[in-house]
Parts: structure tokens; sequence; C-alpha cells
């Protein structure tokens, strides 16, 4: 009995030597660098960490002043509105010039032969001078018929000569008037004007135009 009391291990000292054997392995491992310590093995040299080269120092950049925007000009509002009736205004008439009530034109100049008038004298003096002339030409009853005629054609004679003697020349001016009537005007003597002289009538008298 005490012999099988002696064989037995008491359950704490296997869990000790467990433990002892777990230690161990682990600081093995540690050692040849199968488990990561954060000391690290005496034999490997510290790695110097680089420094960042100092950055020099970024000054502010001094704020430029805004450029002035160009100022918009405000669009003209259109406003659609009824139609404005309109005033027409009618043209004046036009100025009709005052008519010339004396104011005219030579239209044409005639030249015109009257024949005299007879006062019989002739005719008496032709019948004389006929009725000799036929008397003096054959004999007996043709003598009487002669002196018949030549006192008829003495006398027409006398008479034709009388008014070609005693005829008359006139001149006949015609003129238009500015109000398209025309007129006549008669005289003696014959006239200095010519058709399309300007004249002027007063009192019936023909008259230059200045």
């Amino acid at each position: 009995m005490e012999a099988q009391a002696a064989r037995r291990t008491h359950p704490l000292i296997i869990i000790a030597a467990i433990a002892i054997t777990l230690f161990s392995l682990v600081g093995i491992g540690a050692v040849l660098g199968w488990i990561p310590t954060s000391v690290g093995t005496p034999g490997a040299a510290s790695t110097p960490v680089a420094q960042a080269p100092e950055q020099p120092a970024v000054q502010p950049e001094t704020a430029r002043p805004a450029e002035p925007k160009p100022a918009v000009k405000p669009r003209p509002v259109v406003r659609s509105e009824p139609p404005r009736a309109v005033a027409v205004v009618p043209p004046p008439p036009p100025i009709v010039a005052a008519i010339c009530r004396e104011c005219a034109v030579i239209e044409e100049v005639r030249e015109v032969e009257k024949a005299g008038q007879a006062s019989g004298a002739g005719a008496v003096g032709g019948a004389v001078v006929g009725g000799v002339v036929g008397h003096q030409m054959g004999g007996g009853r043709g003598k009487d018929v002669a002196t018949v005629l030549g006192a008829l054609g003495g006398g027409l004679a006398g008479n034709a000569i009388e008014k070609n003697a005693k005829k008359t020349v006139e001149y006949q001016i015609v003129v238009r008037y500015e109000d398209g009537t025309k007129g006549l005007f008669i005289q003696a003597t014959p006239p200095s004007w010519r058709p399309g002289d300007k004249v002027k009538v007063i009192n019936g008298v023909i008259q230059g135009r200045g």
C-alpha cells in the first residue's frame, strides 16, 4: 500500500512540470526567432529610423483683390401694348396761285382786207363812159344796144373801181387769257406783237407785260 502511494504523482506536480516544459519551449522559440518578441535578439543591431526631411514653411499667399466684374446692364423689359390710334392729318391743299385776269398771251395776228363802201359816183361815171363808148360802136339799132350795154358795163366797172379805191386793211389780234378764255382786238395799224408774246389787257388796250 505504501509502495502504490509513493508511486502516484501529485497532480500539481504534473501541472507544474507541463508549465515548465511549455515555458521552456516558448523561450527556445523566442531565442531562435520562431516566436516574435518585442525585445528581439541581442545580436540584431537596431536600425535607425530615417527622419523625414524638413519641409520649408509655406507662406500664406497674399489675398489678391477681387477684380471688378463688368456691370451687367439690365435688359429692357418689352411690354406688349395695344396699338395706339394715330390721328392722320391730311396734307394741306396745294396753294393755287391767283389767276391774273388781265394777263394774256398773243395767240394769233391776222391781216384782213375790207372793201370800201361805194357811194354810187363810180357807177354813174362808169355808166356814162360806157354809154359813150357803146354809142360809138355800130349803127342804127345796134348802136342803141351798144350804148345800153356800155352804160351797164361802165356802171359795174365804176362801182368796182370805187370799192377797190376805198378798201381798207385791218389787223385782228387774238389773245388767250390765263383762265382759258380768248379775246379779239382789231386795229388799223400793224401791231408790234407776235404770237407767244406775254401781254396785259387793261381797259381794252394791249400792253406789254414786264
